[in-house]
């Protein structure tokens, strides 16, 4: 549960000054546009090289088929490569089992209708592993400025209702007003199950991100 706390002060504060405090809260609703999507290919075998390179083989064809869709270069980067040894634990003792490749790519999507056909297109060409989807706004800062903006407003609207209630008049320019800390929404994840080998395309809706801005206000009244 949520509490929203007022403080109104009296004269007999240090600040000998009448006092109104109160938080705003804005919000902004966008839908994102672009995504950040991370896959790639996990291989096993006895012997290092092998596994290596049958993972370069797979990451190649993934590359190569992306490409085909209009992925550029610039938007696939490597977030991700390691090698570990597996083991097997029998009758108490640790034997080793295979090694394990991991190389992990960052796809950014410009056009993010596009997300399902770029998971999909992975997976066909060997993709076996895909951590998350996630979809994010470019221009952040602008539509927090219009949060920020809301949340004066907001401040002032309570301000004016408990001034309201309790029949006193409001100076309507507040003596201060200190922005706290930032909520963003964030990047919206999407879970890695919700991907599956089909020939159709993978149905990925992003839906919309809460960008939130909340202010401290101070106003007099008398």
């Amino acid at each position: 549960m949520h509490y929203q706390t007022y403080q109104v002060s009296n004269r007999s504060q240090e600040s000998k000054k009448d006092i109104i405090q109160v938080i705003g809260e804005g919000k902004v609703s966008i839908q994102p546009d672009y995504a950040n999507v991370t896959l790639g290919a996990s291989t096993e075998n006895k012997v290092l090289q092998l596994a290596q390179e049958e993972n370069t083989v797979i990451i190649t064809a993934i590359k190569k088929a992306l490409s085909q869709i209009g992925i550029t270069d610039k938007q696939m980067r490597t977030i991700d490569y390691s090698i570990y040894p597996q083991y097997d634990f029998i009758n108490g003792k640790q034997e080793f089992r295979t090694y394990k490749v991991d190389h992990l790519l960052q796809i950014s999507i410009h056009h993010i209708e596009s997300t399902g056909l770029v998971v999909d297109t992975a997976v066909r060409h060997g993709a076996n592993t895909i951590s998350d989807v996630k979809f994010e706004i470019s221009n952040y800062n602008q539509y927090y400025k219009e949060a920020l903006s809301l949340a004066v407003v907001n401040a002032h609207e309570k301000a004016e209702t408990i001034a309201g209630t309790l029949k006193v008049h409001l100076v309507k320019i507040p003596i201060l007003i200190t922005e706290n800390a930032k909520h963003p929404g964030g990047p919206i994840p999407l879970e890695a199950t919700a991907f599956v080998k089909s020939t159709a395309t993978t149905p990925i809706q992003s839906g919309t991100m809460d960008i939130m801005s909340t202010i401290t206000a101070t106003f007099e009244y008398h």
